[in-house]
């Protein structure tokens, strides 16, 4: 059976060789188990579907600065500072040439300026009795030897309060002594209040107040007999009774400005 097979076997190559052997050399026998000759190109296929995402590449060079932008709104205004210490007083200044020489006067007629002064000063008695009657009854200012103390109406924080007195020309009251303390109190008492904001504030250092010049508060004080002394995260009010206590600066309140007298004096006399 082996043989047989051998037998077909070989006789089917020599047919396919003799096929082979008789065609031209320029034909390609179509029975030859050599690889055939290239073939055309084929059409083009259709777009495959996207890849998947590729690793990030390394970072680029840093780029050239941009061109600076335009200038934006001012902020806020930010709280009010401590007030600075009183600057040392100017030198004095060059003497003016001196002025044009007046003219020479007439003859003193002396009965008719007798009667000019003494009518001036008839005028000048009934305006200070309208001025104590404007401080005392309108205004209701209070004063010593040396300050006038008001009372302002307007509830304002501490901050605001401090403010507003220097911009009146004056600062928070500070009772430095008891006769003032008393003052003051009495003066809280007629205008019908029960507490009111003064020119004691924190100091820098743990546990102390300061008045509102900056000056250290240590001759005189008047807690009242539940406020604790090391306390000093708070502003400070004074009621009708003449005793200080904490508050909370951003609290609203009425407010106590003191002015000196020979300062308000200058500046209404200019």
């Amino acid at each position: 059976m082996v043989k047989e097979s051998f037998s077909w076997t070989l006789l089917l190559f020599f047919v396919l060789y003799s096929r082979c052997s008789v065609v031209s050399a320029s034909e390609v026998c179509s029975n030859t188990i050599l690889p055939g000759s290239k073939g055309d190109p084929g059409e083009v296929g259709d777009e495959g579907d996207q890849g998947r995402l590729g690793k990030p590449g390394p970072p680029g060079h840093t780029g050239l600065a941009g061109n600076v932008g335009t200038k934006g709104e001012d902020g806020l205004m930010g709280k009010m500072g401590p007030m600075g210490d009183r600057g040392d007083k100017g030198e004095k200044g060059v003497d003016g040439p001196p002025g044009i020489k007046g003219k020479s006067g007439a003859s003193c007629d002396c009965s008719r300026y007798r009667k000019v002064v003494w009518q001036m000063n008839i005028n000048i008695g009934k305006l200070k009795n309208a001025v104590k009657f404007l401080k005392d009854v309108i205004l209701g200012i209070k004063e010593t030897e040396e300050k006038f103390y008001l009372i302002v109406k307007e509830a304002r924080k501490f901050r605001e309060a401090l403010l507003n007195c220097k911009l009146r020309g004056g600062s928070l009251a500070m009772p430095r002594s008891a006769d003032v303390n008393a003052l003051l109190a009495g003066y809280v008492s007629e205008a019908s209040l029960t507490h009111v904001f003064i020119g004691l504030q924190p100091g820098e250092v743990p546990g102390t107040h300061v008045y509102a010049d900056q000056s250290p508060l240590t001759s005189y004080a008047a807690w009242g007999p539940e406020e604790p002394r090391g306390a000093n995260v708070s502003c400070v009010q004074l009621d009708s009774a003449g005793s200080w206590s904490h508050a909370e600066c951003d609290a609203t309140k009425y407010y106590l400005c003191e002015f000196l007298k020979s300062r308000t004096v200058s500046a209404a006399t200019q």
